[in-house]
């Protein structure tokens, strides 16, 4: 009984947040939620007149506006606001019921939303009470943990270590028959900017195997800040546990919740400032997958001696250019202050430059490998072409991004595809089709029975998403790629002739998103582009000559 009202529940609400993005497309003024997005990513929230406790925020004091703001943008915008936004525009004249800080409700109002006053500030107070409440979870687990290192003394010997931060089993070191893996970790070392004399490369894949590249362990930690070992710096973290509860409790009743809401965070940061320098990482590596915030432990880290690297696995990061004025940056990017940045060239140097200014510590590194798999590629005939598409999602599910330029939908990708299988038949070339990922439920039907369909025909191969891009384009002549995807970038890096197939022109040709790849519309610029491409030097004589005894390319 409970469990089908709960459903219900849920299904009224899923429909009056479709009705929400109907009401706003149809008005066209869906641009309004993007537009609330980025004025919480700029806008400072209200300042603290020096009320941010340096016993709190340690080192990063003189960042704290920026810390929370951080936190806000991954704790309380994104998806569930976006959703909030739209359930309000849902029913005429309704309010926003969201739990925002007192300066956001200013910002949305300000958006031309309604915000429900008390509702607001009542959800407000209880989540920053739960919050608080989680604080304090978050220092027992670190004392209980530490208490345990202090007595085994003769657990896990790291030495010089590094860590990855938000890996996956396919982010681990996955070596095929050649003995060749395309992931993070062995990309880094071979990343002439590594941190070198390392004894222990660190990961938090819990229950993975131990591996090694280049003869260095790649083994799992639980998380990535050790234990505390020693009963004298336990006792240091206890006195400050008990301080800052105290601190960040009180201002929470007097109404300054910014103590309270970080709680958890500054724990973590103690723990750091406590911890012996020779336990802590030489690198800690964070992905671009979580680019908003930076774990305020980091500034006590990298006080202490240790460097935090931020990398982009990808290229795909900023919106459509749709006039002649360029995009604006996509949420929370210029929010970010990484200390150092890994990106693939200098478009995404230039891009990261836009976002956070131009003094922004920025090494351009290639295209930096991520994810892998040490499954087995199939046998590739010579005249092969490496397609790239993305996934379009459900119709329910992507109208909940509030997505104000609508591309990757099913219309899009099914004449991407639909295009490249013709083009490429007519020319006896083979389609290789890699999908960008498996997500499961969320692919939209009507994609995925076209792409059933299309296996079953002649001329195509469907790759393993999880097998690396880059054994894909090594084995092809070409490589076409949905805009913007990175891999048409990989494929210029790997030697290939690399294109962005628009299918129906919607993207701009001038677009600086395209990282320099061109852009070709339709069929026919399809054909032209692929009778460009020189044919495979191994290929026979009487295959490279056409019936007019010219050298064509792909020929019939």
């Amino acid at each position: 009984m409970t469990i089908g009202l709960i459903k219900r529940l849920k299904v009224r609400c899923l429909r009056r947040i479709l009705r929400g993005h109907r009401a706003l497309k149809q008005s066209n003024t869906l641009g309004r939620v993007n537009a609330v997005s980025q004025a919480l990513t700029t806008a400072e929230l209200e300042k603290g007149s020096g009320r941010y406790a340096q016993f709190i925020f340690g080192v990063a004091t003189y960042s704290a506006e920026l810390v929370i703001r951080q936190y806000l943008l991954i704790r309380v915008a994104g998806l569930n606001l976006t959703r909030a936004l739209l359930h309000a525009k849902g029913k005429p004249g309704s309010s926003v019921v969201y739990y925002l800080p007192p300066s956001w409700r200013k910002i949305i109002r300000k958006q031309g939303f309604k915000v429900a006053s008390l509702r607001t500030a009542l959800l407000w107070n209880t989540f920053v009470g739960m919050m608080l409440a989680y604080g304090v979870l978050r220092i027992g687990k670190i004392v209980l943990s530490s208490i345990k290192a202090a007595f085994n003394q003769s657990g896990q010997q790291l030495g010089r270590y590094v860590y990855f931060e938000g890996l996956a089993p396919g982010n681990l070191p996955q070596p095929c028959r050649d003995g060749r893996s395309h992931d993070i970790i062995t990309w880094y070392m071979q990343w002439r900017g590594r941190v070198v004399n390392i004894d222990t490369l660190c990961h938090g894949v819990i229950g993975s195997e131990q591996r090694a590249v280049n003869g260095t362990p790649v083994v799992s930690v639980p998380a990535p800040l050790l234990p505390l070992a020693r009963f004298g710096t336990l006792l240091r973290f206890m006195v400050w546990a008990i301080g800052a509860t105290l601190i960040a409790t009180w201002d929470f009743l007097r109404g300054r919740w910014w103590h309270a809401l970080l709680l958890n965070q500054a724990a973590l940061a103690a723990q750091v400032r406590i911890q012996n320098p020779e336990r802590l990482a030489k690198d800690y590596l964070f992905h671009n997958s979580g680019w908003i915030y930076r774990p305020l432990w980091t500034y006590e880290a990298e006080k202490r001696g240790s460097r935090i690297t931020f990398y982009f696995y990808s290229t795909n990061c900023e919106g459509f250019k749709r006039t002649e004025a360029t995009p604006p940056l996509y949420y929370g990017y210029n929010a970010m202050n990484w200390s150092h940045y890994l990106v693939w060239d200098e478009y995404q140097a230039d891009f990261v430059r836009r976002a956070v200014g131009e003094t922004a510590n920025i090494s351009v590194v290639g295209p930096i490998w991520f994810h892998t798999s040490a499954q087995k590629m199939p046998a590739l005939p010579r005249k092969a072409v490496a397609v790239f598409d993305v996934q379009p999602m459900r119709e329910a599910f992507y109208k909940t991004l509030a997505i104000d330029f609508d591309y990757y939908t099913p219309k899009t990708t099914i004449q991407f595809l639909l295009d490249i299988y013709v083009v490429l038949e007519g020319f006896g070339a083979v389609m290789c089709l890699k999908k960008k990922r498996e997500i499961g439920r969320l692919v939209h039907p009507r994609y995925r029975h076209f792409v059933q369909k299309l296996d079953d025909l002649a001329n195509i191969i469907s790759i393993d998403p999880n097998v690396s891009a880059v054994r894909l384009i090594e084995g092809c002549m070409a490589v076409i790629s949905m805009p913007f995807t990175s891999t048409a970038i990989l494929g210029k890096q790997l030697g290939k002739p690399s294109v962005y197939y628009d299918p129906l022109g919607m993207i701009r040709k001038d677009d600086r998103a395209a990282h320099g790849i061109e852009i070709i519309n339709g069929p026919e610029e399809l054909k032209r582009w692929l009778k460009n491409i020189p044919v495979e030097s191994h290929m026979t004589e009487a295959a490279e000559l056409g019936q007019d005894g010219e050298p064509p390319f792909f020929a019939h």
